[in-house]
């Protein structure tokens, strides 16, 4: 009920300041809206942007090939000009919360008396905003920092390099574990995410940490390995009970947005791509039973992905996410440890191959814990026993890939994500437009009109504003 009435009055509260009315605050004259609020709707926008299957902004459950659509197609091509895909997520990371997250840090800022308190708050927020950062430059490539969210001060700004943009986030990321004092005062209620603990959020940003170190590792193993090695000593998440997640409720408007496009809308739009179900029914996985639903009967029939499909004959989407209260996760103790296998056959970390597999196990174990804890333990052991499951480390890039795609199951961007640094799994090609899967999302439609000289810049950098473009850790494997 705590949850419940605070949201609903910062809903209440922030009505006026949501969309694209965060680029006109008035400096002079301050919101009134508490810094707490704006904390709870930054959380409550983010989540949602990232869980949300909209085929006008995030359409990476479709580029992961999980799902794929029976109808409104040019989607699963890859058509991102038609509804300005670009333009409207690059809107629900600016403007849509990290806004809320820049007015929030200036008013603790300013307000909060309490030193220790005051610095605490400050270095969460910069970590959930570091986080927010980091899926805007994965998405993009190149993109506004230095002068961005400055409101009318400057409303053309320009592009940073995207490599120069991490290390900066994980400076940033740095200060932050380093101001984090679990003697002083914190957040409470308004963080929904971790009730300001301030450990939790210290396991959180080694383990954000980590994981941008395992990214760079192509492009520059030094700072990788001194970034991996320093996060894993400080700490990262230790059980499914650390995962980042959000507490979506059971009636509406706090609903988790997939039961919004599957069960309220009351339309059939998405099904489970054959991509999903083709691998699925190789791996005698438990999981599969909570992914997909059996209506079409087993082995799971996936529909054709970037076709029109008839939504009777192909396999739906599990009834788990037909509830209105699933949790979202951003941040999960299966996808560190995957992220741990990757880091020790990469040598950023110690330990090579060995305890690469055991990442490896205990990355699968994690992931069966959470979606089937009804399987025991003998049972996760002959699983990953089969021949189809058991750790190669000659090719290493397609055991993790496989097994940490199938993990990020639902989380769409973390799982194209990993499939453009892995390669793995193989992907199918979009049936109409045979376009391969894209490596970044192309810049919003008027951004050439609204900052022309800037955008211009950043295209000619990253090598053309085109969904082929490599983000600058993308160096290795398949593509365009």
């Amino acid at each position: 009920m705590k949850k419940i009435i605070l949201i609903a009055l910062l809903l209440s509260a922030t009505i006026a300041c949501e969309d694209f009315e965060g680029w006109n605050i008035d400096e002079k004259n301050p919101s009134e809206v508490p810094a707490a609020f704006l904390v709870t709707n930054a959380q409550r926008s983010f989540f949602r942007q990232m869980t949300i299957p909209s085929v006008n902004s995030n359409i990476f459950k479709q580029m992961a090939q999980h799902w794929t659509t029976t109808t409104y197609n040019d989607e699963t091509n890859y058509n991102m000009v038609g509804r300005d895909i670009g333009g409207n997520w690059w809107g629900s990371m600016y403007t849509g919360v990290m806004i809320d997250v820049v007015e929030a840090k200036k008013l603790i800022s300013e307000n909060e008396l309490d030193a220790g308190t005051k610095a605490n708050k400050l270095a969460i927020l910069d970590l959930f905003q570091s986080y927010i950062w980091h899926i805007v430059i994965d998405t993009y490539g190149d993109a506004p920092y230095s002068e961005a969210l400055k409101g009318n001060e400057n409303l053309i700004p320009k592009y940073d390099d995207d490599a120069a943009i991490y290390d900066d986030i994980m400076r940033t990321i740095d200060l932050a574990l380093n101001s984090l004092n679990a003697s002083n005062g914190s957040f409470a209620g308004e963080d929904l995410i971790y009730n300001g603990d301030v450990d939790s959020w210290a396991k959180f940003g080694n383990s954000l940490k980590l994981k941008m170190a395992v990214r760079i590792a192509d492009v520059d193993a030094g700072t990788a390995g001194t970034a991996a090695r320093a996060a894993v000593a400080a700490g990262v998440l230790g059980s499914n009970g650390d995962n980042a997640r959000f507490p979506f409720e059971t009636a509406p408007p706090n609903t988790n947005p997939n039961w919004e496009a599957l069960v309220q809308s009351g339309r059939k739009d998405y099904i489970i791509a054959n991509t999903f179900a083709d691998i699925m029914n190789t791996l005698n996985d438990p999981r599969s039973a909570v992914f997909m639903d059996d209506n079409a009967g087993v082995p799971y029939i996936g529909g054709t992905y970037g076709a029109s499909n008839s939504y009777p004959d192909f396999s739906h989407v599990g009834d788990l996410w037909h509830t209105p209260d699933l949790e979202a996760i951003i941040m999960s103790y299966d996808e560190v440890n995957f992220l741990l296998a990757e880091a020790a056959e990469k040598g950023i970390i110690d330990g090579g191959s060995a305890a690469a597999e055991g990442y490896y196990k205990e990355g699968i174990i994690a992931s069966m814990n959470y979606w089937v804890p009804e399987v025991d333990q003998a049972g996760i052991d002959n699983y990953i026993a089969q021949a189809t499951v058991a750790y190669n480390s000659a090719e290493w890039n397609k055991s993790i890939g496989q097994q940490k795609w199938v993990a990020l199951f639902g989380r769409g961007f973390e799982a194209w994500s990993s499939w453009r640094l892995l390669d793995y799994p193989e992907m199918n090609i979009a049936a109409e437009s045979q376009e391969s899967v894209p490596r970044r999302y192309i810049y919003p439609n008027d951004e050439p009109q609204i900052n022309g000289t800037n955008y211009e810049a950043a295209a000619s950098a990253i090598g053309g504003d085109t969904k082929a473009t490599r983000v600058f850790w993308d160096v290795n494997g398949v593509g365009n």
